[in-house]
């Protein structure tokens, strides 16, 4: 293997250069790179959503290039270099995974998240004790990162919840609350009438996303994951429209609600034709 990482830290290194380096990356903090490191985490997830093994490897390295680019950051002010954070998660994982490095006897996978969870937490209440933390009890749901997406925080949040029982028994027990979240929603809309959306609306709407993101979680489904791929279904519907009205002349704006609602169901219609010929060709396939 090529050292292509350190080949990458010197590049890192020359274009923050003070005096001959990049004017654009010589001005960036923290801060002001945090947005690109998000977006570019996406972007790998959207190169595997899409099985693109070509985009996902450009993508990776562009993801590469953010934690090179903060610990390049961190280096300058000499709190830390990439090397520490190479050997930070290389510790980490020979911490966490006692039953492949250390002695720790084979593990089911659900006694493997169990154990990570213990031992991520016996971690946490050991930087607590040694940092100098204003006073205040330690939470359970403490380093569950505020950066999150809301969807995928939410979750995080009621997992955590969860581990101490503080949960319900089961999906459906979920779907339940659902219900009980959406009657509360309508009644804020029809206290509402035609008035701007008020705080109490947008509270309320707030608890039905945050039950939905329960539901998820129960149904051991990702829901940012889930909604990605609606918004993706979406996209594609809405394209068979306005597709369907352009070979008439026409644009969505020129046709009716009823006119748009029937392309949509041709839309749907077609995709499951699809799937059905997808089945049909597995079948014939085994």
């Amino acid at each position: 293997m090529t050292d292509n990482v350190g080949r990458l830290i010197g590049i890192m290194a020359a274009l923050r250069a003070p005096s001959s380096g990049c004017p654009w990356d010589v001005e960036q903090t923290f801060a002001s790179i945090a947005p690109y490191t998000i977006e570019e985490a996406y972007e790998v997830v959207d190169a595997i959503e899409r099985g693109d093994l070509s985009d996902l490897k450009d993508e990776l390295g562009d993801l590469l290039l953010q934690v090179v680019f903060h610990a390049r950051m961190a280096e300058e002010i000499e709190a830390f270099a990439f090397d520490d954070v190479a050997a930070a998660i290389c510790d980490k994982l020979l911490r966490r995974h006692p039953h492949v490095f250390g002695e720790t006897a084979a593990l089911s996978p659900e006694a493997v998240t169990a154990q990570w969870s213990e031992i991520k937490a016996q971690e946490k209440a050991e930087r607590c004790t040694r940092a100098d933390l204003p006073e205040r009890p330690a939470s359970l749901l403490d380093g569950v990162a505020l950066a999150l997406p809301a969807l995928t925080r939410a979750v995080k949040l009621q997992a955590r919840a969860g581990t101490v029982g503080f949960d319900w028994n089961d999906a459906r027990a979920v779907l339940d609350k659902i219900r009980e979240e959406t009657e509360e929603v309508a009644a804020e809309l029809d206290a509402e009438g035609a008035e701007p959306p008020s705080p109490a609306l947008a509270e309320e709407i707030g608890d039905l996303l945050f039950v939905v993101a329960n539901l998820a979680r129960h149904a051991k489904v990702d829901p940012e994951q889930a909604l990605r791929a609606a918004n993706a279904k979406f996209e594609r519907r809405f394209h068979h429209i306005e597709r369907r009205l352009a070979e008439a002349g026409r644009a969505p704006k020129d046709a009716t609600l009823d006119e748009m609602e029937t392309l949509w169901a041709e839309a749907k219609g077609q995709e499951k034709g699809q799937e059905k010929g997808q089945e049909a060709k597995g079948e014939e396939g085994k």
